[in-house]
């Protein structure tokens, strides 16, 4: 089979950069990837990502260490 090529999403060709892959896994699987410094959120939004990360995942490492 010469010249048919199936390569799934994501693999080969165009490398989708890290901003694509979250916009897609929102729009496509509702899963949302928020760095708690995201310079685009206001305080109380970084406020809000760092609670629900500690209320999923516990504590953040590099507070885990200092307090």
């Amino acid at each position: 089979m010469t010249g048919m090529h199936f390569t799934p999403k994501g693999y080969g060709g165009h490398r989708r950069n890290p901003d694509e892959v979250k916009r897609d896994g929102w729009k496509e699987q509702g899963l949302l990837a928020v760095a708690i410094d995201d310079d685009r959120l206001t305080w109380s939004e970084r406020e809000l990502v760092r609670q629900l990360g500690e209320r999923l995942y516990g504590k953040l490492e590099r507070e885990a260490r200092h307090g």
